[in-house]
């Protein structure tokens, strides 16, 4: 059997990404509509949030380490077909309880995706174009992100907000015959008789990982705010109704594709003609850094679209981040615990998002503003400083 293009099967995994956020952001799209109709606080919509982080926390490792045991083929399409069923189980959630329950098991659900498609890109693909396939990746989250905000919110007024969580998870169903036609075929048994798995307290340890857990904990909190509780700040701000949230909220996403494949193109180049196989983008970083930062200025913006633009300058940052420091550590790791990588990398990210999920709600509840959850940016600054200063180009033997 004739294999795909490497750069086709990277579209590919990217678009399980995509579909993967179509599911999980609906519900933020069509917030505000759920919040009135099952009488859920802001602090109950932070909890969801954090449900979901923390399944795909627990299991993002065990799903990595399946990944590479198993293969990205198999393992991603089984993980879709649950995914996409428990998507559309959110039609039938009638208190804050039973969605509860739906997150926990859609976030448990969803965790094979990140660490398929890093596996998927990490082996199919060439080294020299590898930085440009994984920005193109972390478009898929984006796109996904972008289509719902729009997608959702006008279902959701033609429909109703229980019919758009059916009909947004039926979508997803096109992309299934996509990956099983283009992927390779899953091919772990060599590999794992050659040598056996790689322990997770190695990659937890990895100076690699290290670094980029700093990379995490520095850009997802803005992330999560852009893409998490923008449609409830923009309502609430900036009187946007609920209908017309999804016309504004494009904006930030199609931002993050840009950043992510301009990041990984520019980062591809450098690869193709650095000396050291283990360099560092310090300079990529910086500047991806310091435009995650501009969160903290939407306080300061009163128009709705001034606000859509500081957060797309900060979403656009917050890829740059993601980008540079997951090819980074690619580079660096060993080839047998890519997956494992990638998901504890995701596993970083969740709790992230565990811990400030309902923090941001309850500060909302509190205060009724929002310039303490947007001061968040700023954690970009002091993790990208702490990412290069752990930085030393050494022979992978000794890059721990």
């Amino acid at each position: 059997m004739r294999r795909a293009p490497p750069m086709l099967v990277a579209v590919v995994a990217t678009l399980a990404m995509t579909v993967s956020y179509l599911d999980r952001q609906t519900l933020s799209a069509i917030a505000p509509t759920v919040r009135s109709e099952l009488g859920i606080s802001h602090t109950e919509l932070g909890w969801l949030g954090s449900g979901f982080a923390f399944a795909y926390l627990v299991f993002s490792p065990i799903s990595g380490r399946l990944v590479d045991r198993i293969g990205p083929r198999r393992t991603l399409a089984a993980a879709f077909v649950g995914w996409s069923l428990v998507s559309a189980m959110h039609a039938l959630a009638g208190s804050f309880v039973s969605l509860f329950v739906l997150r926990v098991l859609l976030g448990a659900l969803e965790s094979p995706s990140f660490p398929a498609a890093a596996r998927t890109i990490h082996t199919h693909v060439p080294p020299a174009r590898r930085s440009a396939a994984t920005g193109l990746l972390f478009t898929g989250s984006s796109i996904g992100a972008m289509i719902a905000a729009p997608l959702a919110t006008s279902l959701t007024h033609a429909y109703g907000f229980r019919r758009t969580f059916v009909l947004t998870a039926a979508i997803g169903f096109a992309w299934l015959p996509l990956w099983l036609l283009v992927s390779p075929p899953d091919d772990t048994h060599g590999e794992a008789k050659e040598a056996p798995a790689v322990p997770v307290r190695e990659v937890l340890g990895h100076r690699a990982f290290v670094r980029q857990a700093l990379v995490v904990l520095g850009s997802a909190p803005a992330i999560l705010v852009v893409l998490s509780w923008y449609p409830q700040l923009l309502h609430e701000t900036c009187d946007v109704p609920k209908h017309a949230v999804g016309h504004y909220l494009w904006v930030p996403p199609l931002a993050f594709d840009v950043a992510a494949i301009a990041f990984g193109v520019a980062a591809s180049r450098r690869d193709r003609t650095a000396k050291d196989a283990h360099h560092a983008h310090h300079d990529l970083l910086a500047v991806a850094a310091l435009a995650t930062t501009t969160l903290a200025l939407v306080p300061l913006v009163g128009s709705a679209w001034g606000k859509v633009a500081l957060g797309s300058v900060s979403l656009a940052g917050g890829a740059g981040m993601y980008v540079v420091g997951t090819s980074d550590l690619l580079r660096r790791i060993d080839p047998r615990a890519a997956a494992l990588a990638g998901g504890l990398s995701a596993a970083i990210q969740s709790i992230v998002h565990v811990a400030a999920n309902p923090i941001f709600g309850a500060v909302v509840d509190r205060t009724h503003t929002w310039g303490a959850v947007t001061a968040v940016g700023l954690a970009a600054l002091p993790c990208a400083a702490l990412w290069s200063a752990l930085a030393r180009p050494k022979a992978p033997s000794q890059a721990r």
